[in-house]
């Protein structure tokens, strides 16, 4: 036998081997999120609800009250479940009471999921977005992505999460730190940034310490050195704009997800041709809404809300991601 080919057959034996030992660890490269029990790569920093310093939103107790003081029981009167999220509805009856008892396949996900939701989190870091949803407000999302641009996964994507009422069943929700839109002049913005000589970065208030910010000493700077004024829903609104890093990990998410679920189309909802074509900064109608597939904000859905905000520049969001989609069809 040419040493060529023994050389190849023994090391096809060893990983064979290797593949098939009990008990052998397998181990994630730390940017894959998890859509039906099955992981995919995003090229970014994902921290998954199962690891250290992970977010669970399965867990029922409140994640940062005192031990005694957190659990359901203590709930009941005030809750009408233990649960911050549920199942994703809009299915026949045989496939419900499969899903439920035994999960879904990817393909089943891949007719439901259609649209992804931005919001910022107004709570200013991810640790904090999530006590202000999981312990307080009974709420839940799939992604929250820090100041740091790490992206924390708290429920697989077969999920039905809590988080933009009628888009619920049909979309991935994604909290994007930034403690969000206010009208000119309020001082709330005066309270969560600071300056110095390379200008403006996110100064958290002393009770969130170092908010759980996973990268030691990160400094938060916004995309843009300004304050950014725009009008979303008829409003005048001003908001520092996001970190570069929240840019660049929601881009690379943003394309995983059109990657996996091709429904999702990477675009955002549009003006017409004669307005320039910019982000829609009003309401989607209820036609609008039931043949929108793809990336929109939160005011896209609901007239109350008016998040991710004037900052968020959605074109570097998704053209990178398009790109990055693109390369991999």
């Amino acid at each position: 036998m040419p040493a060529f080919r023994l050389i190849c057959l023994t090391a096809a034996l060893v990983l064979a081997s290797c593949a098939s030992r009990p008990g052998a660890e397998l181990r994630r490269d730390g940017d894959e999120i998890m859509a039906a029990g099955r992981l995919f790569d995003t090229g970014a920093r994902v921290v998954l609800w199962t690891e250290p310093g992970g977010y669970d939103a399965y867990r029922v107790e409140k994640r940062f009250a005192p031990w005694e003081a957190s659990q359901w029981d203590n709930e009941k009167p005030f809750a009408f479940t233990p649960n911050r999220y549920g199942l994703r509805r809009g299915v026949d009856d045989e496939t419900r009471e499969r899903v439920r008892g035994g999960g879904w396949t990817l393909d089943e996900l891949r007719e439901r999921v259609d649209q992804v939701v931005l919001h910022y989190d107004a709570s200013g870091t991810s640790r904090n977005c999530f006590r202000v949803l999981h312990d307080e407000r009974g709420l839940s999302i799939h992604f929250m992505i820090d100041l740091d641009g790490t992206i924390y996964q708290t429920l697989d994507l077969k999920e039905r999460a809590w988080h933009a009422t009628v888009a619920n069943d049909r979309s991935i929700g994604i909290e994007i730190a930034n403690i969000g839109a206010y009208p000119p002049g309020s001082p709330t913005l005066a309270r969560w940034y600071a300056r110095d000589e390379h200008g403006p970065r996110v100064a958290l208030p002393s009770w969130l310490g170092d908010g759980g910010v996973r990268t030691p000493g990160f400094v938060a700077r916004p995309a843009r050195p300004e304050p950014v004024r725009g009008v979303i829903g008829g409003r005048e609104l001003e908001q520092y704009d996001f970190t570069p890093e929240q840019y660049e990990a929601l881009s690379r998410l943003v394309a995983a997800l059109t990657r996996i679920f091709p429904r999702i189309e990477p675009d955002y909802p549009r003006e017409g041709p004669h307005d320039g074509g910019g982000v829609l900064t009003r309401v989607l109608t209820p036609e609008e809404f039931a043949s929108f597939r793809g990336v929109l904000g939160h005011w896209h859905i609901q007239e109350n809300k008016v998040d991710p905000g004037p900052a968020l520049d959605w074109e570097r969001v998704v053209a990178p991601a398009r790109r990055r989609a693109t390369l991999t069809r």
